[in-house]
């Protein structure tokens, strides 16, 4: 995939240039944390994240841009032609962006449907649909068509009762002409894993969809709680959907059904601490689901109630937490969305361009797993292979789809928990079996260690056609930065020397001149090295690198073996009737008599020895070491000398 270098770069940057939090205090690794950001010359209404990392957006009026994560800046895309606002969306299986409908006036729609091309930012319409549609659901497919549904066509017709299936192959669209319904707009459905679709809610009265031929409805059974207009809902697990919030009055309620059980049936699970209705639920790489934004008070759309508290749901324990507060209402209109460094941006509301981010306490536990060797394209029921420095700590490998959110609820969310095996260095990642766990289409795809931190999300394309992945090649080599010590004198003592770098895997070895070492790994840029005495045993310059398991030998750096100085003993005396009055001196240092008269010097150096005198006393001249006279004395140190100084009274 072309985006795929390009996004590297763009996550890099936006960890290095954005403060993400990397390391936690007691608060934010238990609360999280929100950050404002700049703020949005538009109030969008509908967020699509695009596979290079940027966030498509719109929203009333012919407003739209594309914001850029790592610069907050916002630049026009394309000019679809017409307004898209209250269209619905997915993306299709080739990357693209579906959008159906769009807006002549509040409920009446647009018959129009398009798609977006991020590659090359550019829009290509499709046959019209049968009618106008305003706010309808559009919902991928296992085969990689997408089902549309609802939508109001005008104040005089209502609902458009005809649901229709855009072929991607063709450019056609297909009628279900016997699964006529009258339903609610911005239905909240989700593909099942028996391939019919899922229709949630907001309607009490839950039921599948057949897709197939003319199409066929068959009830499924009634929810926990009533009418959940302006709720949300995610996919949680493979066939398990979890509705929270909406109705009005607003309501607490949260409810799950495990489509996978032989008669499906929903049940109330904890509800949140506070009412809402126009909130947000996003999943999270480690499965744990957010919830944002919304009103708690009675009415379509109340802003004298916002919620700013966030809270956070566990599916393993079903129960909620609660979590740092936002500090900009977001009511109807607004959206949220999963960045692939692990953040949440929550966007709109009416009348707000404010952005905020929100960092989940998983950002502040420590540093974050590295993974690479994502292969940019995936199939179904393969095995492939990532590397990773930190194979061993990892707990977790998560699938989610790219995020396209508007009204409440991001159409198509769903995650998968994949199978995995952790090798050294590697982890051996299975994809899901089939198309109806996992729609075709581009994912995140994240690694979660053991204490509950992400990798930052890989785009990934999942593809009925992809080819399996090719066998693993030799594993990442180390790269070596630095040696401490980086010199020791011949003849020393055994040592342990740390090698800094980058790449370190469980399993990898210090090599000294190519021969290996006792080694342990600290982490993923550090080891030790037990270096025995008989490595230093003669001067000279030992090569030092290091490699993984299966990989090649890293860089070599120098380690200098410095050979052992001898050294000779230089004595000074000090005689005359004025002794005490004059101080022999040495350069190099070392003699300072005075105090120091005598010192060892590298032998066969040279000495100079100089005298000063003060009060009365002076200096009458030298005597052995070879010296004479009253200047300075030079010795030099081939044996030990002793050298004498006469100093006597004036």
């Amino acid at each position: 995939m072309i985006y795929r270098k390009w996004l590297t770069t763009v996550l890099a940057c936006l960890l290095g240039f954005l403060s993400l939090p990397m390391a936690g205090n007691a608060q934010t690794d238990v609360t999280g944390q929100w950050t404002k950001l700049t703020d949005l010359p538009i109030v969008p209404i509908h967020d699509h994240l695009l596979p290079n990392g940027k966030v498509l957006m719109w929203g009333r009026n012919l407003a739209r841009g594309v914001w850029d994560p790592v610069t907050q800046a916002i630049t026009p895309p394309a000019d679809p032609g017409y307004d898209q606002f209250c269209s619905g969306h997915a993306f299709l299986a080739d990357g693209r962006l579906l959008v159906t409908g769009g807006h002549v006036a509040d409920n009446v729609g647009l018959a129009k449907a398009d798609l977006y091309d991020p590659a090359t930012n550019t829009w290509t319409p499709t046959p019209d649909m049968n009618a106008g549609r305003w706010y309808p659901t559009t919902t991928t497919l296992a085969n990689g068509d997408a089902l549309v549904i609802s939508g109001s066509i005008d104040l005089t017709v209502g609902v458009n009762t005809l649901p229709q299936v855009y072929q991607a192959a063709t450019n056609t669209w297909r009628d279900l002409s016997s699964a006529l319904i009258t339903g609610e707009l911005y239905p909240m459905m989700f593909l099942a894993p028996n391939g019919k679709v899922f229709d949630a809610a907001p309607n009490p009265y839950s039921k599948y969809l057949d897709t197939t031929g003319t199409g066929a409805w068959s009830v499924v059974g009634t929810r926990t709680f009533g009418e959940r207009d302006y709720g949300s809902g995610v996919m949680y697990a493979e066939g398990k959907i979890l509705l929270v919030g909406g109705g009005d009055p607003p309501t607490a309620t949260a409810e799950v059904i495990d489509l996978n059980a032989p008669a499906p049936a929903w049940r109330a699970v904890a509800s949140m601490s506070i009412a809402r209705r126009q909130l947000n639920a996003t999943l999270l790489p480690d499965g744990t689901v957010l919830v944002t934004g919304g009103t708690s008070g009675a009415g379509f759309d109340n802003t004298t109630t916002p919620v700013y508290t966030t809270q956070l749901w566990n599916p393993a324990t079903e129960k909620w937490t609660t979590l740092a507060s936002a500090t900009v209402p977001r009511t109807y209109h607004s959206s949220a969305v999963l960045l692939p460094d692990g953040r949440v941006i929550t966007t709109g509301g009416d009348g707000h361009p404010e952005i905020e981010a929100f960092s989940p306490p998983y950002l502040f536990k420590g540093a974050r797993p590295a993974v690479s060797g994502v292969p940019a394209s995936i199939g179904y029921g393969q095995q492939f292979t990532v590397q990773s420095p930190d194979a061993a700590s990892i707990t977790k490998v998560t699938l989610i789809r790219m995020p396209s959110v508007t009204h409440a609820f991001n159409q198509n969310q769903r995650i998968n928990a994949l199978q995995f095996t952790p090798g050294a260095g590697s982890v051996a990642i299975t994809t899901p079996a089939n198309a109806n766990l996992a729609p075709p289409g581009d994912y995140m795809l994240f690694a979660v260690n053991s204490n509950g931190v992400p990798s930052v999300g890989t785009v990934v394309r999942l593809s009925a056609g992809a080819s399996p992945p090719p066998p693993p090649g030799p594993a990442t080599a180390p790269a070596l930065t630095s040696l401490s010590p980086s010199n020791a004198t011949a003849g020393g003592p055994a040592f342990t020397l740390t090698v800094n770098g980058s790449n370190f895997v469980s399993g990898a070895s210090v090599l000294w001149n190519g021969a290996a070492r006792t080694t342990t790994v600290v982490n993923g840029t550090q080891v030790t090295a037990a270096i025995p005495a008989a490595d230093i045993a003669a001067a000279g310059t030992a090569q030092v690198s290091a490699l993984n398991p299966g990989s090649t030998a890293s860089n070599a750096l120098p380690f200098t073996v410095a050979a052992a100085v001898t050294t000779k003993t230089l004595s000074v005396s000090k005689n005359g009737t004025a002794a005490p009055r004059g101080t022999v001196t040495s350069n190099p240092a070392g003699i300072s008599c005075g105090s120091t008269c005598s010192a060892g010097f590298a032998s066969n150096s040279t000495v100079t020895l100089s005298v000063t005198t003060n009060g009365n006393g002076v200096f009458a001249g030298w005597s052995g070491g070879g010296c004479t006279g009253t200047g300075t004395c030079t010795v030099t140190m081939d044996a030990a000398k002793l050298v004498t100084a006469t100093i006597n009274r004036r």
